[in-house]
C-alpha cells in the first residue's frame, strides 16, 4: 500500500477497497502519511464522493483508530443525541436531564463552539466550578445513578477525525457530506451508545444552508448509524432563526434554567419534547416528557448531573457587566431574527472563538427581546448586546441592528421540525 496510489484511485473516481481505506486511516493517524497526502485525498472524495459501502468502511475505520467507550452493563438503555450546531442551540442542556428522568442513559460527549455556533461546554463551563473531562468509570457510575452526563470527549475517541477535521477546516473541503458524516458518526459510534437521535440544522444560522444537503446528509448519518449497529433516527430542523431568545454561554445556560423551570422560549420546549419523544422510541422507553418537564423532575436531575462535576448553581450564573440596546427603527410585526448575523455578533461579543485555542467570555451574547410573530412599537428594544468589554458593543450594535426583519403582517407559523428520517426498524411517518 501507499498513499499516492489511493489518492489517484480516488482522483480518478473510483471506489476504495477496504484494505485501501483500513492502511490509509491507520497510517494517517501513526503519522506515517503526510498532510499534503490526506489533504489530496480529502480534496478528491469532496469532488467525487463515496459509495455506501465505501464511507460504512471509511467510518469503521475512524472508530478503529482509537478506543471505543464501553457502556455495557448499564441498568438503563444508552441513547444520545447530536446537532449540526446553530445559534441558541442549548437543547442538550435541557434534553439530557429530561431524558435521564425518563428512564435513559444519556451520555452526552459534546464539543466547543467555533465560529458563529455556541458549543455545550462552552455554556456549561459558564456554570462556576463545572468541568468538562470526567474519567470513563466515573462517566459509567453517573449514567447509572442519575442518568445523564455532558462531557468532553477523551482524545481516544476516533483520533484520526480529530486529525483529519484539522486538515479538512484549512483545506476548503469541510463541506463534503461524506466526510462530515464520518467525522460525526465516528465518534458518537465510538461513544458506545446504542441509540442516536441526530438533529440536523438547516438555514441561514446553520452549516448547511440549504434543504437538499442538509437531507442528504441526515439520511447518510441515519445509515452510518444503523450499519454499525446504533439504532438511528434524524430530525431536520429550521435554524433561520436564532433558536429561543439567548446566543452566548451563560445567557443560554439562564435560559436553559427557565425551560428546566417550567417555562421558556416556546420553539426551544417545542424542539427538545420533539427530541426526546424521539430519543425514547428508540430506547424502548414509555415516557411522556412534557409531563416529566412540567414536574420539575428533569430539573432536579440537571443539578444533580451539574453538583456531580463540581460545579453550583447555586453561585449563581454569571452575568455581564455591560449590556446595549437595539431599538426596533418601526412598528410592526417581527417576520425573522436573522440567526447567522446574531451569531457573529456574539462571537465578537466574546462568546465565540475564531481558533480552537481561543478563550470565550462566559458572559457575552445577544438576547433576542422580539421573536418572529411578536408584535413591536417603534423605539421598543428589540436585541440586548452583552459584553466584559465595552468598546465591543458599538461595532457589534452596527452589525446587528438590522438582523431583525420588521413587517405589517404578522409572519406564518412554522413548526420548527421540518422533516423526520426514522431508523429502518421503526415505522416510516407519512
Amino acid at each position: 500500500m501507499n498513499a499516492r496510489d489511493i489518492i489517484i484511485a480516488k482522483r480518478d473516481g473510483f471506489r476504495l477497497t477496504d484494505e485501501q481505506i483500513d492502511w490509509f486511516i491507520a497510517a494517517y493517524t501513526a503519522d506515517e502519511v503526510a498532510d499534503e497526502q490526506a489533504s489530496a485525498l480529502a480534496m478528491a472524495v469532496y469532488f467525487n464522493g463515496m459509495e455506501p459501502t465505501e464511507l460504512a468502511r471509511w467510518t469503521s475505520a475512524m472508530i478503529e483508530s482509537g478506543q471505543r467507550l464501553d457502556l455495557s452493563g448499564l441498568s438503563r438503555p444508552t441513547v444520545d443525541k447530536h446537532s449540526t450546531g446553530g445559534v441558541g442551540d442549548k437543547i442538550s442542556l435541557i434534553l439530557v436531564p429530561l431524558v435521564a428522568a425518563c428512564g435513559a442513559a444519556v451520555p452526552q460527549l459534546s464539543g466547543r463552539g467555533l465560529g458563529h455556533t455556541g458549543g455545550t461546554l462552552d455554556k456549561m463551563e459558564a456554570i462556576p466550578g463545572w468541568q468538562a473531562q470526567l474519567p470513563p468509570d466515573r462517566m459509567r457510575e453517573l449514567l447509572d445513578s442519575i442518568g445523564g452526563v455532558i462531557a468532553g470527549a477523551s482524545a481516544d475517541l476516533a483520533p484520526a477525525d480529530r486529525k483529519m477535521y484539522a486538515l479538512r477546516d484549512v483545506t476548503g473541503t469541510i463541506e463534503s457530506i461524506p466526510l462530515i458524516a464520518s467525522s460525526i458518526m465516528s465518534k458518537k459510534i465510538a461513544e458506545g451508545t446504542d441509540a442516536l437521535v441526530l438533529d440536523v440544522k438547516v438555514g441561514r444560522g446553520a452549516f448547511m444552508a440549504d434543504f437538499a444537503a442538509a437531507d442528504e446528509l441526515a439520511r447518510t448519518m441515519v445509515r452510518l448509524g444503523n450499519d454499525h449497529g446504533v439504532a438511528t433516527s434524524a430530525l431536520v430542523t429550521r435554524m433561520d432563526d436564532v433558536l429561543g431568545r439567548a446566543a452566548g454561554n451563560a445567557l443560554e445556560v439562564q435560559e436553559s434554567l427557565d425551560v428546566l423551570a417550567g417555562g421558556g422560549p416556546p420553539d426551544v420546549v417545542e424542539l427538545t419534547l420533539a427530541l426526546a419523544e424521539e430519543m425514547l422510541v428508540l430506547a424502548g422507553l414509555d415516557g411522556n416528557p412534557a409531563e416529566v418537564l412540567a414536574s420539575g423532575e428533569a430539573l432536579a436531575v440537571f443539578e444533580k448531573m451539574v453538583s456531580a462535576q463540581g460545579g453550583s448553581l447555586d453561585a449563581g450564573i454569571p452575568v455581564a457587566e455591560y449590556r446595549e440596546t437595539i431599538t426596533a427603527a418601526e412598528a410592526g410585526f417581527v417576520q425573522s431574527v436573522d440567526a447567522r448575523r446574531v451569531g457573529v455578533g456574539a462571537w465578537r461579543l466574546g462568546a465565540g472563538r475564531a481558533r480552537k485555542e481561543d478563550s470565550v467570555s462566559a458572559t457575552a451574547g445577544i438576547m433576542c427581546l422580539a421573536k418572529p410573530g411578536d408584535q413591536v412599537a417603534a423605539g421598543e428594544p428589540i436585541l440586548e448586546l452583552h459584553a466584559d468589554r465595552p468598546e465591543l458593543l458599538e461595532p457589534v450594535a452596527e452589525l446587528v441592528a438590522s438582523s431583525v426583519s420588521i413587517g405589517p403582517d404578522a409572519p406564518p407559523a412554522q413548526s420548527i421540525v421540518i422533516e423526520r428520517i426514522l431508523a429502518p426498524s421503526l415505522p416510516q411517518s407519512p
